[in-house]
């Protein structure tokens, strides 16, 4: 079985020239968790995921300063709302890994199931001719590899 046979080829993507803003709707109005980002040519020049947002939403640096952990553990809040506010606003290149895991359409399931799990990631941008045609998640692999088998 190959790529293309169990990918689901409506792809939800972003273009590189978007902001995080349009991530997170997406995100939203689809409940996905990760999408890859593309050139005008529809080449995938980046990949975003929830994993990539809350790193930014989440940082801590301001703690990692003994002598100002008191007065920025107090002051925590306010810059966790100012972070999740600015974020909206960043260019969606300024987040997503450029290091992009992909396979080619006609690359074989066993390949695919072996990249989602050796660097355990949730989905798998499919191309074909250097173009996004497809994405793999974890699922379509234990769906189609399992069902002939139940």
């Amino acid at each position: 079985m190959k790529a293309h046979h169990i990918m689901k080829s409506q792809v939800i993507k972003v273009k590189e020239e978007h902001n995080v803003r349009s991530v997170i709707e997406k995100f939203i109005e689809h409940g996905i968790s990760g999408l890859p980002v593309v050139n005008d040519s529809n080449e995938i020049t980046g990949y975003i995921s929830d994993g990539d947002i809350m790193r930014y939403i989440g940082s801590q640096k301001q703690y990692l300063m003994n002598a100002y952990y008191i007065v920025n553990i107090a002051k925590g809040d306010d810059q966790f709302e100012d972070r999740t506010k600015s974020i909206l606003n960043l260019n969606v290149m300024e987040l997503a890994k450029k290091t992009i895991y992909k396979v080619n359409w006609d690359e074989s399931v066993e390949h695919v199931a072996y990249i989602l799990g050796k660097k355990q990631i949730k989905k798998l941008p499919v191309e074909r001719n250097g173009r996004l045609v497809g994405v793999i998640s974890r699922g379509d692999v234990i769906r189609n590899s399992f069902k002939k088998l139940l």
